[in-house]
């Protein structure tokens, strides 16, 4: 198994990126390949006493920011080593990709370069979030912010594959459409046609679902469209980071509050562990041909080594085949309708 890293995307990229790989490599013996400026990334792990031993190094000399449009990846850009990672990827030389870098810009190179899987209309990114049980998938969270309720539809589909292969044991995914209320009748024009798709979808459908239930795993893969998952998923993330700094600040407050800290603190860092979407690697950006994981640009090396755990374990559990499988008796069904059209 060999995953590719964009050795500059992110925040913290090289040193935090070239970290994770080293760390991913000792702990799960998976091969890695940084993809990025040679000479710089051997000059950082160098400097910070890094070993290279094991890690491929694929020289590309131009670095894509998050400023920069998206669509540059396939001109301006076309040589950094995002880019150079996903045709990488494409070509075979490699069996997944890990990138902290500019969403839009994975997406469009994801979607271009390594192509969509036959049937898919659109790439959804698919994040993985903390739930009170357990995690959960949020897809789209981003990548597409209008949507037509038929792509809602191979949205589920995709997540739940992904959920019930890689997390869920074989066990079938419970899939829910977020919705502004959990009766059938709620929400706008999107919503209902989608609930009426997804409800003679075969799959295992619980309903509508509001964003309030959401972390209590009422369901394992939610369903939203790309504007609707995102704010919800920054909404997330901004309330976890609120809530651990007051709980911080609380027990700072004073000495008795400081030893109450001091016998509650393997409980607490339990319970940061269980919140840190970190640990969850990133989101695998599911419809494309090969697996693809997009993780936070603010990444440390434990995200990026978790990140490239989750991109082996996605390659291996074979979850690209499956939904190739799932979309193309869709894309028979239309056939013939395009024939009489």
């Amino acid at each position: 198994m060999r995953v590719i890293v964009d050795a500059f995307g992110g925040d913290n990229a090289p040193l935090e990126v070239i970290k994770g790989a080293a760390l991913a490599r000792e702990e799960y013996k998976v091969e890695v390949a940084l993809v990025g400026r040679e000479g710089e990334i051997r000059r950082v792990a160098q400097e910070n006493g890094i070993s290279l031993d094991g890690i491929a190094i694929l020289d590309a000399p131009d670095v894509i920011r998050m400023e920069d449009e998206p669509k540059s990846i396939l001109k301006e850009k076309k040589n950094c080593s995002m880019a150079e990672g996903l045709r990488r990827l494409a070509a075979g030389e490699g069996d997944a990709f890990v990138s902290a870098g500019s969403t839009g810009a994975l997406i469009m190179g994801a979607t271009f370069l390594v192509k969509r899987i036959k049937g898919v209309s659109r790439a959804a990114l698919a994040a993985l979030m903390p739930g009170d049980k357990g995690p959960f998938m949020l897809i789209d969270s981003g990548a597409n912010v209008e949507c037509r309720p038929e792509m809602l539809l191979q949205f589920a589909h995709m997540g739940s594959i992904y959920m019930s292969s890689v997390l869920g044991g074989g066990k079938p995914a419970r899939v829910g459409l977020m919705n502004v209320g959990t009766e059938d009748t709620k929400g706008g024009e999107l919503q209902h046609t989608a609930f009426a798709l997804l409800k003679e979808s075969g799959l295992t459908f619980v309903g509508n679902v509001e964003a309030r239930d959401v972390p209590d795993n009422v369901a394992d893969v939610v369903v939203a469209d790309g504007f609707t998952g995102n704010v919800f998923l920054k909404t997330m993330e901004g309330t976890a980071d609120i809530v651990m700094r007051n709980i911080k600040g609380l027990f700072l407050t004073n000495l008795r509050t400081k030893i109450a800290a001091l016998l509650v603190k393997p409980y607490l860092k339990g319970f940061k562990k269980k919140m840190d979407t970190s640990e969850y690697g990133g989101a695998p950006l599911l419809g494309v041909s090969k697996p693809v994981i997009k993780t936070h640009g603010n990444s440390k090396a434990p995200a990026v080594k978790n990140a490239i755990r989750v991109a082996a374990d996605f390659a291996a559990k074979g979850v690209i085949d499956q939904i190739a499988a799932a979309v193309r008796p869709a894309e028979k069904a239309d056939r013939p309708e395009q024939q009489q059209g």
